[in-house]
């Protein structure tokens, strides 16, 4: 924000320096700064004698919504849970893709007869139950901020958890990745193993950003309601 911005329109450089300030899904960014921007200007229109907004009226109701620093934090709750929530939905969604593919890898060794040595099974196993765990934790996240939000109040450290949660479900998908590709390189199907090593890939990656950031957002303050 240059101080030639803030001089020719208070409101717009405050929306830019607010903008600045939060961390979260860009829609909903969008949507909250935009609500911000109607509300100055009709704030500034009432302020000024000739109900039309002008400088002076403007940087009036900018002192009267509040700095930055006074109401970002009221702004970045919505955004951290809006985030979590996009984390917690990616997650309860990929991984019983990924486990019933993982299956579907397993059902094929089996029926060409030669199935998967034990230890590789072993390790998708438990990788297989770490990510539901995290499923399970996604969609209790999305069922506490969803309906039941409206009965009890969203815990403080939950979007962390969530975060958290993405991290774990995103390192077992990279290691069942590692396994899928030795388990292609072993296996008569290998080019089903090797799909599925790709496909789990991607959705790592995908997970993984969006739990970054949900880190990002959760370490920055909030207000509770």
């Amino acid at each position: 924000m240059t101080t030639s911005t803030a001089e020719a329109d208070p409101i717009e450089a405050h929306i830019e320096a607010l903008g600045a300030a939060l961390r979260g899904p860009d829609r909903v960014k969008a949507r909250l700064v935009g609500e911000l921007r109607e509300g100055l200007i009709e704030a500034a229109a009432d302020l000024s004698p000739e109900q039309r907004p002008d400088r002076q009226s403007a940087r009036r109701a900018v002192r009267q919504f509040g700095t930055v620093a006074e109401i970002a934090p009221s702004f970045q709750r919505e955004l951290t849970i809006a985030q979590a929530r996009l984390t917690a939905r990616t997650v309860m969604f990929a991984v019983p893709f990924l486990l019933a593919l993982w299956y579907l890898v397993e059902v094929s060794g089996g029926s060409t007869g030669r199935r998967l040595p034990h230890l590789v099974q072993l390790l998708a196993a438990h990788l297989g139950g770490t990510a539901a765990a995290a499923a399970l934790t996604a969609a209790a996240f999305l069922a506490a901020t969803g309906a039941l939000a409206r009965r009890l109040p969203t815990p403080r450290h939950a979007p962390l958890l969530v975060a958290w949660t993405g991290t774990t479900a995103a390192a077992a998908l990279a290691l069942s990745a590692f396994t899928l590709t030795i388990a292609s390189v072993m296996a008569t199907d290998w080019p089903l193993s090797a799909v599925a090593g790709v496909i789990t890939i991607a959705f790592h990656a995908k997970i993984a950003a969006s739990a970054r950031a949900c880190r990002q957002c959760a370490r920055l303050p909030i207000t509770t309601p």
